[in-house]
């Protein structure tokens, strides 16, 4: 049951990051500097690459949340909700914000992808601990 927890966990973070970045797209390809076509879309070939790799960070990142929330007993949805906030905005936020500050990234990049960890694992603890 536990493996299904982290599998609903992940898929809920990725639903949330998959609606956030639609309804960001515009800002978010300036900040990364993404070059576009004449549309306006993104260059490239569409890859699915990028997909599958978040689907499988997010259920890295849910299995790990798991076993620091059963570690540090949190059990509660309230808990779940807090310690995931916890871990998006003091953990996984700041390391980003760091990286992009050394990669001479605009800071509203950092901002947009920190806003996706912080919800994405608020919504993954929030969901680990609904079971």
């Amino acid at each position: 049951m536990e493996f299904l927890n982290v599998i609903v966990a992940a898929l809920a973070a990725f639903a949330f990051g998959a609606v956030w970045y639609m309804s960001m797209s515009k800002a978010w390809i300036a900040a990364a500097e993404i070059p576009v076509d004449a549309n306006g879309r993104p260059q490239g070939n569409g890859s699915p690459v990028p997909f599958v790799v978040g689907l499988i960070a997010m259920v890295i990142v849910a299995g790990m949340m798991r076993h620091v929330f059963v570690m540090s007993g949190l059990t509660s949805i309230g808990e779940g909700v807090m310690g995931g906030a916890g871990i998006g905005a003091f953990l996984i936020t700041p390391w980003v914000a760091m990286n992009y500050a050394f990669g001479m990234r605009k800071p509203m990049l950092t901002l947009i992808d920190g806003v996706n960890s912080v919800v994405g694992c608020t919504i993954m603890g929030m969901v680990l601990n609904l079971f």
